[in-house]
């Protein structure tokens, strides 16, 4: 016994596609790979940070502390 077959396209299919992305979408990378790009031409305006502890120290430390308030 043969099963009966669909020969209609998926409703998804049949209409145009309209995905639009939001304009933060394109320029967020946009912007990134230009500051990034900005970085190599030119390193010596890469400063860092000239705090007492790195910057890793001090978030690890703050997030020990949000742990503690906690409980």
């Amino acid at each position: 016994m043969s099963a009966p077959t669909h020969t209609r396209p998926h409703p998804a299919i049949t209409g145009g596609v309209g995905t639009r992305l939001p304009w933060w979408a394109l320029a967020l990378p946009t912007l990134a790979f230009i500051a990034l790009f900005a970085l190599i031409l030119n390193p010596s305006e890469a400063h860092a940070t000239t705090g007492g502890e790195p910057a890793v120290a001090q978030l690890v430390e703050r997030a020990q502390q949000l742990l503690t308030l906690g409980r």
